[in-house]
């Protein structure tokens, strides 16, 4: 008999969900026998598949030793650069200042460097990252933004603020703005109010007028800062954090992000404004917690914002290198 203390980690997650990953090595049908005859219990009591574990919960397991053997894993992540720009850094999140070019998550041609790989192996480099002794978590973006957009991206430490963050995220909780470059002259404040949907096979997203199947509404305000020889710099605040939606809306509105291959040679219009640039001109620029509600240990980042300095596409329109 074997037994398992749960930390604060796996607090509410599944006991299905946790015991496979605890145990890789015992088949999915002979786990599931072993709930249903009681040789997995809590409290001295059999539990169910979907019992949800609380921190400090002792589960005891009445079952052979070698299904508990675990594989090594490889610690890819120490493949990754140490290059990362901390914007911000406290005991439960980071805040990271990410270079346009560099992706998110791996895809299917880069693996090895990603901003998750460099904020593993940063985390690993001063011990707080071990890869025993950590139960099921490792350190998570909370949110995402495309390879060729720099800006700002929060990385949760443990899973109770990686918790805390989605749910603020998702109640809209966490305020993000972003400075581009467009093309055209727009109106002083607008906004874009459209419905987008998923093309997975082509990449990107659609823009329509009008609701149906498939399509998720995305608005988004934007104030026009400055304007100069057939450009202009825009702040952009986003109400719905849909996919590539900045991106959508403004090529939408025929006034398309300077160097966005993807989504400038789709406008309305019919026409593309592209100017030859390999990158997108666009930068999450700010980011503010502004919570309505309880946030559990986040609650100190309320009403805090950060900011990253001027992108260098913006110094470039004030310096006149684009008239």
């Amino acid at each position: 008999m074997k037994q398992i203390t749960i930390t604060a980690n796996d607090s509410n997650r599944r006991a299905d969900q946790f015991l496979r990953r605890e145990m890789p090595a015992l088949p999915q049908g002979l786990l599931y026998r072993a709930l249903r005859l009681g040789k997995i219990k809590l409290g001295g009591k059999k539990i169910k598949p979907d019992t949800r574990l609380q921190s400090g919960d002792i589960l005891s397991v009445y079952l052979e030793d070698e299904f508990f053997a675990k594989t090594a894993a490889p610690l890819d992540f120490l493949r990754a650069p140490r290059n990362l720009d901390v914007l911000y850094e406290d005991e439960n999140i980071l805040l990271l200042d990410k270079p346009s070019g560099l992706l998110c998550h791996a895809d299917d041609k880069e693996f090895a460097d990603t901003l998750i790989a460099r904020v593993q192996r940063y985390l690993y480099d001063k011990g707080e990252f071990a890869i025993e002794g950590e139960g099921t978590f490792v350190p998570a973006l909370a949110n995402r933004i495309d390879r060729n957009t720099s800006g700002i991206v929060i990385a949760a430490k443990n899973a109770e603020a990686l918790r805390a963050l989605n749910e603020k995220i998702k109640m809209r909780e966490v305020e993000k703005r972003y400075l581009c470059l467009v093309c055209g002259t727009p109106p002083r404040i607008f906004f874009c109010d459209n419905f987008l949907q998923k093309d997975s096979r082509a990449n990107m997203v659609r823009v329509f007028d009008e609701p149906s199947a498939g399509r998720k509404s995305a608005r988004t305000e934007f104030h026009t800062l400055e304007s100069r020889s057939g450009y202009s710099l825009l702040e952009a605040r986003l109400i719905t954090g849909r996919t590539h939606q900045i991106r959508a809306q403004l090529a939408y509105a025929c006034y398309p992000l300077v160097g966005d291959g993807k989504y400038g040679n789709f406008m309305r219009s019919g026409k593309s404004l592209l100017s030859g640039y390999k990158k997108q001109f666009l930068c999450a620029y700010r980011l503010q917690f502004s919570f309505k509600s309880d946030t559990g240990i986040l609650a100190y980042l309320n009403g805090r914002a950060f900011t990253v300095g001027e992108p260098w596409f913006a110094v470039a329109f004030h310096a006149g290198e684009f008239d």
